[in-house]
């Protein structure tokens, strides 16, 4: 990724997308490290992450780690989740934060110049391509190296810049071991 010392840098995570992302690279990430990460390189305006969250229940096990983010530097974008029943009487539940992110990407795009998405989902292809219009260069993390990929290849062929999230394990990450596996759920988008 090429950093620009002056940009005003927006980051935006897809929660249930990194968590997927990681999962299937058998990694923990470690947000403190990545937003310093980020701080060096550019002016860090915002880091939203955006999650579904249950709402109700005695115990969520999404919200420490919600709890964390929003004392420790970011934006936290939650919205409830749905519960349905479908056609064959199956309950589901549904999480998706897609128009949360692309809205505020937008809305964002006059005061950023730079733009890293943490997602691999192709429904953020239009959203990029809006936002490079406006003048900002867009980032997209995720990752080819696990199976099957976590990116779409047209959000990744849109992107002005791609990192694969499988290559930052150093600097963001570390390896999951039995004994740090997380005990946090996100919703994954597919749920539902």
């Amino acid at each position: 990724m090429t950093s620009y010392p002056n940009d005003r840098l927006v980051v935006f995570i897809d929660g249930a997308n990194l968590y997927s992302t990681a999962r299937a690279l058998n990694a923990d990430l470690d947000f403190r490290k990545m937003l310093d990460g980020f701080r060096q390189q550019s002016r860090l305006i915002r880091a939203c992450y955006y999650t579904a969250v249950i709402e109700g229940e005695e115990f969520s096990s999404i919200r420490p780690l919600v709890d964390w983010l929003g004392y420790n530097g970011f934006s936290v974008v939650t919205k409830p989740v749905r519960r349905f029943t479908d056609a064959q009487g199956h309950t589901k539940t549904k999480g998706n934060m897609d128009i949360e992110i692309a809205v505020d990407m937008l809305e964002m795009a006059p005061h950023m110049d730079h733009a890293i998405l943490f997602s691999g989902d192709g429904d953020f292809r239009r959203v990029v391509q809006a936002v490079q219009a406006k003048g900002v260069r867009v980032t997209v993390v995720s990752t080819m190296k696990s199976q099957p990929p976590m990116i779409a290849d047209e959000l990744r062929r849109q992107a002005d810049d791609y990192i694969d999230l499988a290559d930052r394990l150093d600097d963001w990450g570390r390896p999951r071991t039995p004994s740090t596996a997380p005990t946090v759920r996100t919703f994954d988008r597919n749920e539902g």
